[in-house]
């Protein structure tokens, strides 16, 4: 076997030009890490089974909750538990790291137009 090696998440989001789009850079303990980028709004939807991690690399975004909203900036990291409905937006252009189960819609239990039936790898 040979020794891993690094990846580069600006090499690696230097190649994506949409939104919303989540690419699988690595995986590990059956939880993939997936890069986005992210302008505009997403959808109302929860991962019944599982927490969302995200993690903003540059820019803005903020994540409404029915009863709250998060803003997250560089640097920022949020965990959203499992079962919690939420809705990511950013204004501007956004680069994320986020974490979810391997196999876990983007959209999780609320299928819309933002679904990635298949995710690809970057």
């Amino acid at each position: 076997m040979s020794a891993p090696q690094p990846i580069s998440l600006a090499d690696k989001l230097a190649g994506i030009s949409d939104h919303w789009n989540p690419r699988i850079v690595a995986g590990y303990n059956g939880n993939e890490l997936r890069l986005v980028k992210l302008a505009g709004d997403f959808t109302w939807h929860s991962h019944p089974d599982t927490d969302e991690l995200f993690l903003v690399l540059k820019g803005q975004m903020r994540i409404l909750f029915r009863d709250g909203v998060a803003e997250l900036g560089e640097g920022d990291l949020l965990v959203v538990p499992r079962g919690v409905e939420h809705c990511p937006q950013a204004d501007a252009e956004c680069h994320a790291l986020l974490i979810d189960r391997e196999g876990e819609p983007n959209t999780g239990d609320t299928p819309s137009h933002r679904t990635r039936t298949t995710l690809e790898r970057a």
